[in-house]
């Protein structure tokens, strides 16, 4: 029996036309809302040909948007390989059965959890310098305020991914003379990163969103480019349209990126096959009866 004929009935005929009759009706209502927008945009006249030009001209791109894109895809894949590491470092470090290690994990974990993105890439920007006396680069303010709190975050989720393995896994390892760091690594974190790889992916998400708050220090990224853009040409509603259309697809290449790793990854249950044995030579004497 399959898993999902287990957690899942399946429709009966009864279901199956009120299913399919709700998603018509949604679809309709759905078709409708966008129909109503699109008029109200039409009527102020932000379907003119004149406010999208820009867009079919070369220099638009490559002195506004493309700039803009490799400044946010460059920050964020650098918080991101950096948020995970933090993450995990710091999930191991609160799973830890020193306290001495444990508590201070924790104490940072919540402590970047609670601040505000927004105002730990203002206090990096602008307080750092009064530290050590130079000025702190906007690319660098953005990639640390990143990597605090989404690292911060990661860790709770790694955590939790840890410690929803079963028990049995850990004490197996335990059993044939494995420290717990190497349980930790070789039996719990591969299985907790699996099993945590769609909410690993939404973070991430939300990590390439966010770079568009370093606006507050002044770092040029994908949408205050656009919005430098619209303030050239006037096209504000066109120019945040192709800006969220590039958002999207940058989003969505990294779920499909994430759909091959956890394809890759995913462990296909397959019971061994039956051994091929000899056949056991007789004991009797061949005459005999």
């Amino acid at each position: 029996m399959s898993t999902d004929a287990v957690l899942y009935d399946h429709p009966g005929p009864r279901a199956k036309v009120r299913n399919t009759t709700l998603t018509v009706v949604f679809g309709i209502l759905l078709l409708l809302l966008v129909y109503w927008i699109y008029r109200k945009f039409d009527d102020k006249n932000q379907w003119a040909g004149p406010l999208w030009k820009p867009f079919t001209q070369s220099e638009t791109w490559t002195e506004y948007l493309l700039p803009g894109l490799w400044a946010t895809a460059r920050a964020a894949a650098l918080a991101m390989v950096l948020s995970l590491v933090l993450g995990l470092v710091l999930s191991i470090g609160r799973l830890s059965d020193h306290k001495w290690l444990s508590i201070p994990a924790g104490i940072v974990v919540e402590f970047f959890r609670a601040v505000p993105l927004l105002l730990l890439m203002f206090f990096i920007f602008y307080g750092v310098p009064f530290i050590s006396e130079r000025p702190m680069d906007p690319f660098w303010a953005v990639v640390i305020g990143l990597t605090l709190y989404n690292g911060s975050v990661l860790a709770e989720a790694f955590r939790a991914g840890i410690r929803a393995v079963p028990r049995g896994q850990s004490e197996a390892g335990y059993a044939i003379g494995m420290r717990k760091s190497l349980v930790m690594r070789e039996i719990l974190v591969p299985q907790a990163a699996r099993a945590m790889l769609p909410v690993i992916v939404s973070q991430l998400v939300v990590l390439v969103k966010d770079t568009a708050l370093g606006y507050i220090i002044g770092y040029t990224e994908l949408l205050q480019s656009a919005n430098t853009l619209a303030a050239n040409f006037g096209n504000i509603v066109a120019a945040a349209i192709v800006a969220a259309v590039i958002y999207i697809i940058l989003n969505a290449s990294l779920t499909v990126f994430a759909g091959y790793l956890e394809r890759r990854t995913r462990r296909v249950g397959k019971a061994p096959k039956a051994p091929v044995t000899a056949p056991v030579p007789s004991l009797e004497t061949p005459g005999r009866p």
